[in-house]
């Protein structure tokens, strides 16, 4: 099924964030709004087209951008705790801006000032970027196929891509692109242009909304002042791949924290596993009081992780020397590892409390489960407990890509 996003209200104002409180006040005004129909949206597959147009025109998606460029330039602290507040309340919107936010640091690095002033202009006024970068059937999960050829002052792509998640709901498609020299390139695609065609063929059985599905380029014709660098944001220091990954981390840091609560306020409330008395009572099973001590220290522990993650990246952001990106990558890489397993463990933990006969599904709150199981499977974690060891052990910085 083929989709274009809604097109924005030109009467409808975009708000431009100030600074980091703002942010933040702002994120959680939104996620409670957010969160009373989360498990709805979940269950009967309601794509969030009013919920975006909310999100986007709140200003939250405008946060990254340079104060010289008139946005709050907000600190990557504050972006992931963003992150983190909206997916607690809904996991699917969560991760919609991710690469969004991905693209503006590929901007921020590698944009020239023309496209810096120009594109961030278009997302202070309330425009989505989207993401057309991963590809089946190529022999590593960093190849690509999908080829830019010269046409006049201008280029054409031809190619497929998939997992291309927040293209749904985009007004740009910023597009992982090979040019004739074999140098990867990214052009920002107008998602109304001739000869593009975005197919809602997302199946997750997790994050359900997030519509990331496919996007097919016919011939799509992208002027030149559309496209710059990508390749090379990876061929020097710099936070394109650290930026990636902690919102990956903010994401799943939410979907566990929202996990944990729900458990929380479950077994609070069953006088028996499927009945809801509505009444909160205390809890005296002692393996009901270690599963909830357990998971506490985790997910403390990862909301921690998380910050000093942020903490980080803010520091390489500021100099980018080989030093600082690596030691950002690797705070990113051990918030990232953790928060894959408490947001699988909270998850768990829910139906393990809950019991067999237990009304999880008819509630949605299976979701927090199946949205962490999807979602973490994202790249796999097991390499980043390798990349960890190696720097600390061989001295070892880990590699220059988005997955780290």
């Amino acid at each position: 099924m083929s989709l274009q996003p809604l097109p924005l209200d030109p009467q409808a104002a975009t708000s431009i964030i100030e600074d980091d409180t703002q942010a933040l006040q702002t994120a959680h005004a939104l996620a409670q709004a957010f969160k009373q129909q989360s498990a709805l949206r979940d269950r009967e597959r309601r794509l969030p087209h009013e919920e975006l147009e909310q999100f986007s025109r709140s200003g939250l998606w405008g946060i990254s951008v340079p104060k010289a460029f008139g946005g709050a330039g907000v600190s990557s602290v504050t972006l992931a705790e963003v992150i983190r507040i909206i997916s607690a309340a809904d996991g699917s919107l969560g991760q919609i801006p991710q690469n969004h936010f991905y693209t503006l640091e590929v901007l921020r690095v590698n944009g020239s000032p023309e496209q810096q002033k120009r594109l961030y202009a278009e997302v202070l006024a309330g425009q989505r970027f989207g993401n057309a970068l991963a590809e089946l059937g190529t022999k590593t999960a960093h190849d690509r196929t999908t080829r830019l050829t010269r046409d006049g002052q201008g280029w054409r792509i031809n190619g497929r891509k998939f997992y291309a998640t927040g293209a749904l709901y985009a007004q740009r498609i910023p597009t992982s692109v090979i040019d004739e020299k074999g140098i990867q390139q990214l052009a920002f695609v107008a998602a109304d242009a001739q000869g593009l065609t975005v197919v809602d063929d997302w199946s997750g059985f997790g994050q359900r909304t997030t519509g990331s599905g496919s996007v097919v380029f016919d011939n799509v014709y992208v002027n030149d002042t559309d496209v710059m660098p990508f390749q090379s944001a990876f061929e020097r220091p710099t936070t394109v791949g650290p930026l990636a990954q902690i919102l990956h981390a903010a994401i799943d840091t939410g979907i566990a924290r929202a996990a944990f609560e729900d458990a929380l306020h479950f077994v609070r409330t069953r006088t028996r596993p499927w009945i809801d008395s509505g009444i909160e009572k205390a809890v005296d099973d002692p393996l009901t009081l270690h599963s909830f001590g357990k998971l506490g220290i985790r997910l403390h522990a990862a909301e921690a992780l998380l910050e000093r993650a942020g903490q980080y990246l803010d520091h390489a952001q500021a100099q980018s020397t080989a030093e600082n990106v690596a030691e950002a990558s690797i705070a990113v890489a051990e918030a990232r590892a953790i928060s894959t397993e408490i947001s699988l463990a909270a998850g768990s933990t829910l139906f393990e409390l809950a019991g067999s006969q237990s009304t999880l599904a008819e509630h949605g709150l299976d979701r927090h489960w199946r949205n962490a199981r999807v979602h973490t499977l994202h790249d796999p974690v097991r390499w980043k407990y390798h990349a960890i060891g190696n720097f600390y052990l061989n001295d070892v910085n880990p590699p220059r890509r988005g997955t780290i």
